[in-house]
């Protein structure tokens, strides 16, 4: 794991809108979903709330790595890619449990343990 730098931590601190999570299934297939349930644990760690997963939930249990990408206001993107974990007990799945919302299931927590960040082409990580 690595920390996220500086720029990339006050970027995530202030994207606009949801955030595109990307799984891979075993054939190879990308699966692409926007999620709003999304927070940063600490700099080496950002978890997702498994609300309504579906295809991204089989891809997560195949053992696929995983891909976050978020925009600023600024329209400069990022992309977060790293190794997961698939949480329905414990410390990630309670601190999920504080943040989500309680119209929402939170099923599981997804964390992603970062390994690689990117701005736009550019490899800061």
């Amino acid at each position: 794991m690595v920390n996220l730098p500086e720029e990339v931590i006050n970027a995530w601190d202030n994207r606009d809108g949801a955030v595109v999570l990307t799984t891979v299934a075993q054939d190879g297939t990308p699966n692409s979903i926007f999620v709003t349930c999304v927070s940063k644990y600490d700099n080496q760690t950002l978890i997702i709330a498994d609300n309504y997963f579906n295809k991204t939930r089989a891809n997560i249990h195949s053992g696929t790595r995983v891909s976050v990408l978020f925009i600023t206001p600024e329209k400069k993107s990022y992309q977060i890619k790293g190794s997961m974990s698939y949480y329905t007990e414990g410390k990630y799945y309670n601190n999920m449990k504080e943040w989500n919302p309680k119209k929402h299931p939170g099923n599981a927590a997804l964390v992603i343990n970062i390994e690689e960040v990117y701005s736009g082409s550019q490899k800061l990580i």
